[in-house]
Protein backbone atom coordinates (compact mmCIF):
# COMPACT_ATOMS: atom_id res chain seq x y z
CA UNK A 1 0.00 0.00 0.00
CA UNK A 2 1.69 3.25 -1.20
CA UNK A 3 1.07 6.46 1.68
CA UNK A 4 -0.38 9.40 -0.27
CA UNK A 5 -0.13 13.24 1.19
CA UNK A 6 -0.89 16.36 0.02
CA UNK A 7 -3.47 15.75 -3.33
CA UNK A 8 0.19 14.25 -4.54
CA UNK A 9 0.09 11.81 -7.43
CA UNK A 10 3.66 9.86 -7.64
CA UNK A 11 3.93 9.91 -11.42
CA UNK A 12 3.25 6.43 -13.20
CA UNK A 13 6.28 6.44 -14.78
CA UNK A 14 7.88 6.77 -11.28
CA UNK A 15 6.46 3.15 -10.41
CA UNK A 16 8.03 1.00 -13.17
CA UNK A 17 11.78 0.11 -12.39
CA UNK A 18 12.34 -0.74 -16.24
CA UNK A 19 10.95 0.71 -19.30
CA UNK A 20 7.60 -1.07 -20.58
CA UNK A 21 8.54 -2.15 -23.95
CA UNK A 22 6.16 -3.76 -26.55
CA UNK A 23 6.24 -6.90 -27.21
CA UNK A 24 5.61 -8.96 -31.17
CA UNK A 25 1.89 -7.02 -32.08
CA UNK A 26 -0.50 -9.66 -32.64
CA UNK A 27 -3.79 -7.63 -31.75
CA UNK A 28 -5.08 -4.34 -34.14
CA UNK A 29 -7.33 -2.28 -32.34
CA UNK A 30 -9.23 -0.09 -34.42
CA UNK A 31 -11.46 2.57 -33.79
CA UNK A 32 -13.93 3.56 -36.11
CA UNK A 33 -15.78 6.79 -35.41
CA UNK A 34 -17.20 8.50 -32.56
CA UNK A 35 -21.01 7.88 -34.02
CA UNK A 36 -23.18 6.15 -31.42
CA UNK A 37 -26.90 5.62 -30.26
CA UNK A 38 -26.03 5.80 -26.82
CA UNK A 39 -24.44 8.95 -25.07
CA UNK A 40 -23.63 6.26 -21.65
CA UNK A 41 -22.23 8.01 -18.52
CA UNK A 42 -19.05 6.17 -18.58
CA UNK A 43 -17.94 6.19 -22.07
CA UNK A 44 -14.38 7.60 -22.51
CA UNK A 45 -14.78 8.10 -25.80
CA UNK A 46 -17.22 10.55 -25.57
CA UNK A 47 -19.26 9.08 -28.15
CA UNK A 48 -22.57 9.93 -28.69
CA UNK A 49 -25.56 10.63 -31.75
CA UNK A 50 -24.27 13.87 -32.04
CA UNK A 51 -20.83 12.88 -33.14
CA UNK A 52 -19.70 12.49 -36.89
CA UNK A 53 -16.17 11.63 -36.54
CA UNK A 54 -15.26 8.13 -38.78
CA UNK A 55 -13.22 6.44 -40.81
CA UNK A 56 -12.40 7.89 -44.24
CA UNK A 57 -12.34 5.51 -47.11
CA UNK A 58 -8.66 6.40 -47.93
CA UNK A 59 -7.65 5.22 -44.11
CA UNK A 60 -10.03 2.16 -44.72
CA UNK A 61 -8.03 0.79 -47.62
CA UNK A 62 -4.40 1.48 -45.68
CA UNK A 63 -6.44 -0.75 -42.80
CA UNK A 64 -7.17 -3.36 -45.33
CA UNK A 65 -3.83 -3.43 -46.53
CA UNK A 66 -2.28 -4.06 -43.45
CA UNK A 67 -4.74 -6.65 -41.82
CA UNK A 68 -3.97 -8.17 -45.26
CA UNK A 69 0.11 -8.05 -45.27
CA UNK A 70 0.81 -9.25 -41.96
CA UNK A 71 0.38 -12.28 -41.10
CA UNK A 72 1.19 -11.94 -36.94
CA UNK A 73 -2.13 -10.13 -36.84
CA UNK A 74 -3.96 -12.58 -35.12
CA UNK A 75 -7.06 -10.66 -33.88
CA UNK A 76 -9.13 -7.16 -34.90
CA UNK A 77 -10.79 -5.44 -32.67
CA UNK A 78 -13.90 -2.76 -33.73
CA UNK A 79 -14.90 -0.07 -31.54
CA UNK A 80 -16.24 2.96 -31.21
CA UNK A 81 -18.62 4.92 -30.83
CA UNK A 82 -20.68 2.06 -32.23
CA UNK A 83 -18.64 0.16 -34.60
CA UNK A 84 -21.50 -0.65 -36.94
CA UNK A 85 -22.68 2.84 -37.27
CA UNK A 86 -19.86 3.94 -38.96
CA UNK A 87 -17.96 3.53 -42.58
CA UNK A 88 -15.64 0.89 -42.40
CA UNK A 89 -17.11 -2.04 -40.27
CA UNK A 90 -18.02 -4.29 -43.09
CA UNK A 91 -15.51 -3.87 -45.31
CA UNK A 92 -12.66 -4.48 -42.48
CA UNK A 93 -14.89 -7.59 -40.90
CA UNK A 94 -14.53 -9.23 -44.20
CA UNK A 95 -11.46 -8.56 -45.18
CA UNK A 96 -10.11 -10.21 -41.48
CA UNK A 97 -12.50 -13.17 -41.98
CA UNK A 98 -10.62 -13.65 -45.27
CA UNK A 99 -7.25 -13.87 -43.99
CA UNK A 100 -8.58 -15.84 -41.02
CA UNK A 101 -8.44 -13.68 -38.20
CA UNK A 102 -10.52 -13.15 -35.07
CA UNK A 103 -12.81 -10.28 -35.32
CA UNK A 104 -14.51 -8.73 -32.40
CA UNK A 105 -16.78 -6.68 -32.19
CA UNK A 106 -17.88 -4.24 -29.45
CA UNK A 107 -21.66 -3.88 -29.69
CA UNK A 108 -23.50 -1.81 -27.20
CA UNK A 109 -26.42 -4.27 -28.40
CA UNK A 110 -29.03 -1.86 -28.83
CA UNK A 111 -28.02 -1.26 -32.12
CA UNK A 112 -29.66 -4.04 -33.11
CA UNK A 113 -33.36 -2.48 -33.01
CA UNK A 114 -31.90 0.88 -35.07
CA UNK A 115 -33.17 1.48 -38.92
CA UNK A 116 -30.47 -0.24 -40.74
CA UNK A 117 -28.59 -2.51 -38.65
CA UNK A 118 -31.12 -5.11 -37.53
CA UNK A 119 -29.65 -7.85 -39.73
CA UNK A 120 -26.47 -7.38 -37.95
CA UNK A 121 -27.26 -10.15 -35.21
CA UNK A 122 -27.26 -12.59 -38.48
CA UNK A 123 -24.41 -10.80 -40.00
CA UNK A 124 -22.37 -11.51 -36.99
CA UNK A 125 -23.57 -14.73 -37.25
CA UNK A 126 -22.71 -15.28 -40.67
CA UNK A 127 -18.83 -14.00 -40.15
CA UNK A 128 -18.34 -15.85 -36.92
CA UNK A 129 -17.17 -12.63 -35.00
CA UNK A 130 -16.91 -12.47 -31.20
CA UNK A 131 -19.12 -10.21 -29.98
CA UNK A 132 -17.98 -8.38 -26.94
CA UNK A 133 -21.10 -6.43 -25.46
CA UNK A 134 -21.25 -4.11 -22.29
CA UNK A 135 -23.89 -4.80 -19.92
CA UNK A 136 -22.69 -3.07 -16.67
CA UNK A 137 -25.01 -5.30 -14.12
CA UNK A 138 -27.11 -7.48 -14.45
CA UNK A 139 -29.91 -5.14 -12.60
CA UNK A 140 -32.18 -3.08 -14.55
CA UNK A 141 -31.97 -0.01 -12.90
CA UNK A 142 -27.67 0.17 -12.61
CA UNK A 143 -27.96 -0.34 -16.29
CA UNK A 144 -30.28 2.32 -16.99
CA UNK A 145 -28.71 4.64 -15.00
CA UNK A 146 -25.24 4.30 -16.84
CA UNK A 147 -26.36 4.05 -20.75
CA UNK A 148 -30.13 5.28 -20.65
CA UNK A 149 -33.38 4.56 -20.04
CA UNK A 150 -34.57 1.27 -21.66
CA UNK A 151 -31.15 -0.20 -22.54
CA UNK A 152 -31.30 -3.03 -20.26
CA UNK A 153 -34.86 -4.10 -22.11
CA UNK A 154 -33.15 -3.64 -25.39
CA UNK A 155 -29.99 -5.43 -24.33
CA UNK A 156 -31.33 -8.31 -23.06
CA UNK A 157 -33.95 -8.80 -26.08
CA UNK A 158 -30.49 -8.26 -28.13
CA UNK A 159 -29.08 -11.19 -25.96
CA UNK A 160 -31.89 -13.52 -26.43
CA UNK A 161 -32.00 -12.90 -30.65
CA UNK A 162 -28.03 -13.88 -30.36
CA UNK A 163 -28.60 -16.90 -28.19
CA UNK A 164 -30.94 -17.55 -30.86
CA UNK A 165 -28.69 -17.74 -33.41
CA UNK A 166 -26.10 -20.18 -31.36
CA UNK A 167 -24.18 -17.36 -29.87
CA UNK A 168 -23.22 -18.83 -26.25
CA UNK A 169 -23.74 -22.31 -27.33
CA UNK A 170 -22.15 -22.83 -30.61
CA UNK A 171 -18.08 -22.50 -30.10
CA UNK A 172 -17.46 -20.39 -32.97
CA UNK A 173 -20.13 -18.03 -31.73
CA UNK A 174 -18.44 -16.16 -28.74
CA UNK A 175 -20.34 -13.57 -26.77
CA UNK A 176 -18.71 -12.04 -23.71
CA UNK A 177 -20.15 -9.64 -21.64
CA UNK A 178 -18.53 -6.28 -19.56
CA UNK A 179 -19.13 -5.55 -16.42
CA UNK A 180 -17.85 -2.03 -15.10
CA UNK A 181 -18.97 -0.02 -11.81
CA UNK A 182 -21.06 3.12 -11.47
CA UNK A 183 -18.92 6.32 -11.44
CA UNK A 184 -18.18 6.73 -7.62
CA UNK A 185 -20.18 10.24 -6.30
CA UNK A 186 -17.89 10.15 -2.94
CA UNK A 187 -15.03 8.53 -2.01
CA UNK A 188 -16.20 5.37 -1.01
CA UNK A 189 -14.07 4.01 -4.09
CA UNK A 190 -13.68 0.17 -4.63
CA UNK A 191 -12.00 -2.00 -7.16
CA UNK A 192 -13.70 -4.15 -9.61
CA UNK A 193 -15.16 -7.41 -8.29
CA UNK A 194 -13.80 -10.46 -8.44
CA UNK A 195 -14.75 -11.39 -11.95
CA UNK A 196 -14.96 -15.47 -11.65
CA UNK A 197 -17.62 -14.43 -9.02
CA UNK A 198 -18.93 -11.89 -10.10
CA UNK A 199 -19.27 -14.09 -13.94
CA UNK A 200 -21.15 -17.17 -12.11
CA UNK A 201 -23.62 -14.31 -10.46
CA UNK A 202 -24.47 -12.72 -14.03
CA UNK A 203 -25.04 -16.55 -15.04
CA UNK A 204 -27.07 -17.62 -12.85
CA UNK A 205 -29.64 -14.43 -12.35
CA UNK A 206 -29.31 -14.01 -16.15
CA UNK A 207 -29.99 -17.99 -17.10
CA UNK A 208 -32.79 -17.95 -14.22
CA UNK A 209 -34.71 -14.70 -15.53
CA UNK A 210 -34.50 -14.54 -18.97
CA UNK A 211 -32.90 -18.01 -19.95
CA UNK A 212 -29.97 -16.07 -21.83
CA UNK A 213 -26.63 -17.56 -21.92
CA UNK A 214 -22.77 -16.04 -22.44
CA UNK A 215 -19.19 -17.07 -22.05
CA UNK A 216 -17.09 -15.08 -20.35
CA UNK A 217 -17.33 -11.85 -18.05
CA UNK A 218 -15.04 -9.17 -18.26
CA UNK A 219 -14.69 -6.56 -15.83
CA UNK A 220 -13.31 -3.68 -16.51
CA UNK A 221 -12.01 -0.66 -14.08
CA UNK A 222 -13.42 3.11 -15.08
CA UNK A 223 -10.12 5.05 -15.93
CA UNK A 224 -10.35 8.48 -15.31
CA UNK A 225 -10.31 9.66 -19.18
CA UNK A 226 -13.25 10.97 -21.30
CA UNK A 227 -16.68 11.66 -19.61
CA UNK A 228 -15.28 9.97 -16.31
CA UNK A 229 -12.82 12.26 -15.83
CA UNK A 230 -15.33 15.31 -16.18
CA UNK A 231 -17.65 13.48 -14.11
CA UNK A 232 -14.80 13.34 -11.31
CA UNK A 233 -13.31 16.70 -11.43
CA UNK A 234 -17.34 18.09 -11.36
CA UNK A 235 -17.54 16.14 -8.19
CA UNK A 236 -13.91 17.28 -6.58
CA UNK A 237 -13.03 13.57 -6.58
CA UNK A 238 -10.20 13.60 -9.83
CA UNK A 239 -7.43 13.58 -7.34
CA UNK A 240 -8.70 11.46 -4.78
CA UNK A 241 -9.73 8.81 -7.11
CA UNK A 242 -6.33 8.58 -9.01
CA UNK A 243 -4.49 8.62 -5.24
CA UNK A 244 -7.31 5.55 -4.74
CA UNK A 245 -5.80 3.63 -7.71
CA UNK A 246 -2.37 4.24 -7.22
CA UNK A 247 -2.75 3.24 -3.33
CA UNK A 248 -3.58 -0.61 -5.41
CA UNK A 249 -1.05 -0.62 -7.58
CA UNK A 250 -0.04 -3.85 -8.79
CA UNK A 251 3.68 -4.42 -10.82
CA UNK A 252 2.15 -7.90 -11.49
CA UNK A 253 -0.10 -6.57 -13.95
CA UNK A 254 2.51 -5.13 -16.12
CA UNK A 255 3.28 -8.62 -18.28
CA UNK A 256 -0.34 -8.56 -18.99
CA UNK A 257 -1.35 -5.65 -19.93
CA UNK A 258 -3.39 -4.84 -23.55
CA UNK A 259 -0.87 -2.40 -24.86
CA UNK A 260 2.13 -4.77 -24.77
CA UNK A 261 0.76 -6.39 -27.70
CA UNK A 262 -1.68 -4.33 -29.61
CA UNK A 263 -1.85 -1.08 -31.55
CA UNK A 264 -4.74 1.36 -31.23
CA UNK A 265 -5.83 2.94 -34.60
CA UNK A 266 -7.81 6.11 -34.79
CA UNK A 267 -10.19 7.18 -38.01
CA UNK A 268 -7.41 9.27 -38.91
CA UNK A 269 -5.25 6.64 -39.11
CA UNK A 270 -2.96 7.73 -36.24
CA UNK A 271 -1.19 5.15 -34.25
CA UNK A 272 -1.19 4.51 -30.18
CA UNK A 273 -0.05 1.86 -27.98
CA UNK A 274 -3.59 1.80 -26.37
CA UNK A 275 -7.38 3.14 -26.98
CA UNK A 276 -6.83 5.07 -23.32
CA UNK A 277 -3.51 7.25 -25.38
CA UNK A 278 -5.90 7.70 -28.32
CA UNK A 279 -8.68 9.42 -26.17
CA UNK A 280 -5.96 11.66 -24.50
CA UNK A 281 -3.96 12.04 -27.94
CA UNK A 282 -0.49 10.34 -26.56
CA UNK A 283 0.34 9.57 -30.42
CA UNK A 284 3.09 6.23 -30.40
CA UNK A 285 6.02 7.19 -31.89
CA UNK A 286 9.12 5.63 -34.00
CA UNK A 287 12.77 5.58 -31.78
CA UNK A 288 13.22 8.95 -33.76
CA UNK A 289 10.46 10.80 -32.29
CA UNK A 290 8.16 10.85 -35.45
CA UNK A 291 4.44 10.15 -34.78
CA UNK A 292 3.72 6.64 -36.34
CA UNK A 293 0.62 6.41 -38.48
CA UNK A 294 -1.02 3.68 -40.50
CA UNK A 295 0.41 4.49 -43.95
CA UNK A 296 4.20 4.67 -42.34
CA UNK A 297 3.41 0.99 -40.70
CA UNK A 298 2.58 0.35 -44.35
CA UNK A 299 6.03 2.21 -45.72
CA UNK A 300 8.30 0.54 -43.32
CA UNK A 301 6.63 -2.98 -43.58
CA UNK A 302 7.08 -3.28 -40.49
CA UNK A 303 4.90 -3.50 -37.13
CA UNK A 304 7.25 -3.40 -34.35
CA UNK A 305 8.58 -0.29 -34.93
CA UNK A 306 7.69 0.99 -31.24
CA UNK A 307 10.41 0.20 -28.86
CA UNK A 308 9.17 2.39 -25.38
CA UNK A 309 5.56 2.59 -24.29
CA UNK A 310 3.69 5.82 -24.00
CA UNK A 311 2.30 5.67 -19.45
CA UNK A 312 0.15 8.38 -18.33
CA UNK A 313 -1.00 8.67 -14.79
CA UNK A 314 -4.81 6.87 -15.55
CA UNK A 315 -2.24 3.97 -16.17
CA UNK A 316 -3.30 3.08 -12.54
CA UNK A 317 -6.16 1.95 -13.43
CA UNK A 318 -5.00 -0.49 -15.82
CA UNK A 319 -2.62 -1.62 -13.16
CA UNK A 320 -4.51 -1.53 -9.62
CA UNK A 321 -5.83 -5.04 -7.64
CA UNK A 322 -6.29 -7.34 -10.44
CA UNK A 323 -5.61 -5.00 -13.30
CA UNK A 324 -8.17 -4.33 -16.20
CA UNK A 325 -7.92 -4.11 -19.78
CA UNK A 326 -10.17 -4.89 -22.42
CA UNK A 327 -10.34 -8.76 -22.14
CA UNK A 328 -11.05 -8.02 -18.29
CA UNK A 329 -9.58 -8.76 -15.34
CA UNK A 330 -5.29 -9.62 -15.93
CA UNK A 331 -4.37 -11.85 -13.09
Amino acid sequence: MITLNNNKINPFHNQLKQTLNKQKITVLQINLGRRCNLACTHCHVEASPKRTEELSPGICQQLIQLISRFPQIKTIDLTGGAPEMNYGFQPLVETARKMEKEVIVRSNLTIFFEEGFKNMPEYFAHNQLRVVASLPCYLEDNVDKQRGKGVYDASIRAIKKLNQLGYGNDPNLILDLVYNPSIPNNENFSLTPNQINLEKDYKTFLKDNFDIRFNQLFTITNLPIGRVKNYLKNKNLYVSYMQFLESHYNEQTLNHLMCRNQLSIDYLGNVYDCDFNQMENILATLPNGKPLTVETLLEIGNLDVITDIKTANYCYGCTAGSGSSCGGSLI
